[in-house]
């Protein structure tokens, strides 16, 4: 058995007996986890709103040298960083900065745009909006997973010769790539979905077209200063920070430096995800607590994938502005009732989940580039662990 960290000891005497039981399920859902086929490494924390509850473990090692796991290791969250690009684009909304249903074109330059989204000889880059981007109804082509004729993967491209890109190469890729379909409109009860991080490096682009500086800035004076997120960074914005959890794709290390600082993407603790999580559920994000809804008002839901390895998620999660929805639908779940939740995953196996039903947090990662669906294996059983004990 794997061996697991604590950051508290779990004495019987501190903990009512519902939570005893429910540390113990807790324990073997995570070494079930860590079971899993290319999975070396887990953190995970559930915590129910109030306090009442907590239990934060880990298991495996931090790097392939055995360096420990601890609770407050910091790891790379992938696209669990969405949730805070699109809180950004929302509070410079609030602020009248940006339009929802503005072209990007308003804050972006035709030098950076011209051309992006040409479908079946119709050139729509003028009708992709904000709010397209937001929730991925744009149609873009996918940067890292879409194939160019006779060419291969930006990732696969990465993963063969780590390098340093910019939004420009990025949007030059992706003009060599066809659109899936034209820009959604906004007057359907449904719109036609599909995951895209071309859509949020151009959210990126915006940010900090509107802000005049990098994201790392924008998202230090949005967000990590009012909520008070310590140990949350881009990679290579801080000197003094500790090295981040390895990753791992299959059973080799992964070691990308160059594009882990290209991507956009966030180093966090599970602390300080709980806390952001925490933060947006209360409406402490917001100048407006009422702006909450427009992430959680209108749910599309991606098609079923037929790639078991696609770094992307689809059925049967459910896309917002910027926030996932995922619900086993009950014929899936042996028609037992499994609350929902909202929230993001990372292709790296991260999650950062709320459960209204239970107000429960639920966040955590595995580091396996493989493993992205190993959260959503997991979540509802762990759903289920905390119904049952009643905490």
């Amino acid at each position: 058995m794997k061996k697991t960290n604590h950051n508290e000891p779990i004495h019987p005497k501190n903990r009512a007996a519902g939570h005893e039981a429910l540390d113990v399920r807790l324990e073997g859902l995570l070494q079930e986890m860590m079971s899993q086929k290319m999975v070396h490494s887990a953190l995970v924390a559930v915590e129910k709103m109030d306090g009442s509850f907590r239990w934060v473990a880990t298991a495996g090692d931090a790097q392939p040298d055995g360096s420990p796991l601890l609770p407050d290791t910091p790891f790379f969250i992938a696209s669990v960083t969405k949730l805070y690009i699109a809180s950004t684009i929302l509070k410079l909304h609030e602020r009248g900065q940006v339009g929802l249903d503005q072209p990007i074109s308003t804050y972006l330059p035709q030098a950076l745009i011209g051309g992006l989204h040409r479908f079946d000889g119709v050139d729509y880059t003028e009708q992709v909006t904000v709010r397209h981007l937001l929730g991925h109804s744009s149609g873009l082509p996918e940067y890292l997973e879409d194939k160019p004729k006779g060419g291969r993967t930006f990732v696969d491209r990465i993963l063969e010769q780590d390098f340093v890109f910019t939004i420009e190469d990025i949007l030059d890729a992706v003009r060599e790539l066809p659109p899936h379909f034209p820009p959604q409109p906004y007057d359907k009860p449904q719109q036609k979905v599909r995951y895209c991080d071309t859509n949020y490096q151009l959210l990126i682009a915006i940010i900090e077209a509107l802000t005049g500086g990098s994201l790392h800035a924008a998202f230090t004076d949005l967000l990590y200063q009012p909520l008070g997120l310590g140990d949350t960074y881009h990679p290579g914005t801080r000197a003094d920070a500790p090295e981040p959890a390895g990753l791992w794709i299959d059973e080799q290390p992964l070691h990308i430096p160059l594009a882990m600082r290209s991507f956009g993407d966030l180093v966090s603790t599970l602390d300080d995800m709980l806390q952001f999580m925490r933060g947006l559920v209360r409406g402490e994000v917001f100048d407006d607590p009422a702006t909450l809804d427009l992430m959680l008002g209108h749910w599309n839901t991606f098609g079923v994938s037929l790639n078991p390895v696609k770094l992307s998620p689809g059925w049967p999660i459910a896309y917002g502005l910027g926030m996932m929805r995922f619900k086993i639908p009950r014929p899936f779940s042996g028609f037992r009732a499994i609350p929902a939740v909202v929230g993001h995953s990372g292709a790296t196996g991260s999650w950062l989940f709320y459960c209204d039903d239970l107000d429960v947090l639920l966040a955590g990662s595995v580091n396996q580039l493989s493993a992205g669906a190993v959260p959503f294996r997991y979540i509802p059983k762990m759903l289920q662990a905390v119904a049952a004990a009643g905490v």
